[in-house]
């Protein structure tokens, strides 16, 4: 590799120039003097003056690469300063449990359990004051349940009222000796609401203790409504009978309560109706486990105008106190939010 500038290769060697000095006049000389020879100057190689600019540009690059090689070996033998140390990450944040308030209750929800998924805003009162929920453009239809309670009913006054769907009770077990008999106004309802152009379903009053009585009613709906057009839910209602009246349901365990649902769904549904589970909030949070019950609709009992359950449900009766045109008296008032 050359060092020095390309250029210095084509350089060509120029030949000295003698310069002659200027001679004064001639003067006539004399005898026995003779004239000095002219003096000449001479001017350096140009080669010699670029020989030593190689040199030292030769000598400024050594003492550069010198400086380096100290620089490098000062670096590398410099002892190494202690890093600093790092400070303990913060440890993990602790975060509180998801709870709820029933009561005076704080509960943990039931992992897996679908969660009330409606939108507060949804729910408002309509001009006869009762509770409506639309969303999304659908609008939830509104339905009563009855009994023997409600006495003579006028189903098409009901109709023209602004009702969608009955429920009604069909049947119901003692709390003390556990007959199945059938509610003394059911068969007239029946006609009545399906004359009138209501969905029907039903339900039955249950107290049965194990899953094997809570299939023997199911069984005996089935008998009851064989040939009848039932489209509309099935409920199981097991309610527990206020202390002092020697109720044959008085200390269930909760799981046979859940087991005896899970069994009158089953036998419904295999029938080919549409099964569902009716509660209160005591019962839903306190009792059943819901979570197998998710294969059913779910009918949630809260007197509100706005339902503040926690899980998910699928018909809500929201008051005891509702007023129809042909039904004499308070009647259950419901919404079928599916």
């Amino acid at each position: 590799m050359s060092l020095y500038p390309p250029e210095w290769d084509t350089l060509e060697e120029e030949q000295p120039v003698i310069e002659a000095e200027p001679q004064p006049p001639q003067e006539t000389p004399q005898p026995g003097r003779q004239a000095p020879p002219p003096r000449t100057r001479q001017r350096q190689p140009e080669r010699q003056q670029g020989g030593d600019r190689l040199s030292r540009l030769t000598l400024g690059i050594s003492v550069l690469a010198l400086i380096l090689a100290v620089a490098a070996l000062f670096f590398a033998l410099r002892p190494k300063s202690e890093p600093e140390p790092e400070e303990p990450p913060a440890p993990p944040a602790v975060e509180e449990p998801v709870t709820f308030q029933f009561g005076d209750r704080v509960l943990t929800p039931l992992e897996g359990m679908p969660l009330n998924p409606y939108d507060r805003d949804g729910f408002s009162l309509d001009e006869k004051g009762r509770v409506t929920y639309e969303k999304d453009g659908k609008r939830a239809r509104t339905g009563v349940d009855v009994s023997t309670y409600q006495k003579e009913i006028n189903w098409q006054a009901v109709a023209g009222d602004g009702i969608d769907f009955a429920i009604l009770r069909l049947g119901y077990r003692g709390y003390t000796e556990g007959g199945l008999f059938l509610d003394q106004t059911f068969e007239n309802n029946l006609r009545g609401a399906l004359d009138a152009g209501l969905e029907v379903g039903v339900y039955f009053f249950s107290q049965a203790v194990t899953p094997e009585e809570a299939e023997a009613e199911a069984a005996y709906i089935l008998n009851a409504i064989e040939g009848c057009e039932i489209t509309g839910p099935i409920a199981f209602d097991w309610e527990p009978i206020a202390p002092g009246n020697n109720a044959r349901t008085d200390g269930l365990d909760n799981d046979v309560l859940t087991r005896c649902a899970n069994a009158f769904c089953a036998k419904i549904e295999g029938a080919g109706y549409t099964p569902a589970v009716y509660f209160n909030q005591s019962l839903g949070y306190l009792r059943y486990d819901l979570r197998e019950l998710t294969d059913y609709e779910l009918w949630l009992a809260e007197y509100d105008t706005k339902p503040d359950f926690y899980y998910h449900f699928d018909l809500w009766q929201y008051t005891h106190t509702g007023r129809v045109a042909g039904i004499e008296g308070d009647v259950d008032l419901n919404l079928d939010l599916r």
